[in-house]
């Protein structure tokens, strides 16, 4: 494959697409796309009218894949341990709490930052209400396996890293949740996330909560 990934290496989807690429050992070339730069902005439009990262373009296969669970999974045809699993079940375990993480953590997440910045000052409690629940339910599945969806990494944690990155400087775990804590120090461990993390530390100031980003995750620490 050959690859371009348009994309902004702070963006949690963006994260996730990078992880898996960074589990497959692919090269790629790097677009990064500043939505506030109109021409940039054009640029992204015309690979996906949406006008969202991801979108990566496999110049051999000549097409334009977005949404990142897509990818993560098109990118799975590179070769090597699939992030979907091969068996049809298994398959199904790691779609539905990568759907998890993006919808009921990284979706309320994307709420609270973008209050932040237009300075909106809604009732947030629901948001915060919805990452409660969100941890409570993957501390009860993280004792089933170390990883979301069972024994071997996968889609669902390509999509878990970010989320809980960002998630926790928001709603940090509770002193009970110790499958989800114990879980997120698994992914921030692995040199897939790790690299993405450093990647992202120059950018970090961007982020509106990033006083709330811990020390450990910052050069020098």
């Amino acid at each position: 494959m050959r690859l371009t990934l348009y994309y902004h290496p702070l963006a949690s989807y963006c994260h996730k697409v990078l992880i898996a690429l960074y589990e497959h050992g692919l090269e790629f070339e790097r677009r990064i796309i500043d939505l506030g730069n109109a021409a940039e902005r054009a640029e992204l439009r015309a690979l996906w009218p949406i006008g969202k990262f991801p979108v990566i373009r496999d110049h051999e296969g000549q097409q334009d894949i977005a949404e990142s669970s897509i990818i993560v999974e098109y990118l799975d045809q590179a070769g090597g341990r699939p992030l979907v699993p091969r068996d049809a079940a298994a398959a199904l375990q790691a779609r539905l709490w990568d759907r998890v993480c993006d919808n009921y953590i990284q979706g309320p997440v994307q709420e609270i930052v973008l209050d932040r910045i237009m300075g909106t000052d809604r009732d947030l409690e629901p948001a915060r209400a919805l990452l409660a629940t969100s941890y409570d339910l993957l501390e009860r599945q993280l004792g089933a396996g170390p990883w979301l969806a069972g024994a071997e990494f996968s889609l669902a944690d390509c999509a878990a890293a970010p989320a809980l990155f960002y998630s926790s400087t928001l709603l940090p775990f509770s002193g009970s949740q110790r499958n989800l804590a114990a879980y997120f120090e698994r992914l921030v461990a692995r040199p897939s996330v790790r690299r993405v993390i450093e990647e992202a530390e120059p950018h970090f100031d961007l982020y509106p909560f990033a006083t709330a980003i811990p020390r450990r995750f910052r050069l020098g620490g």
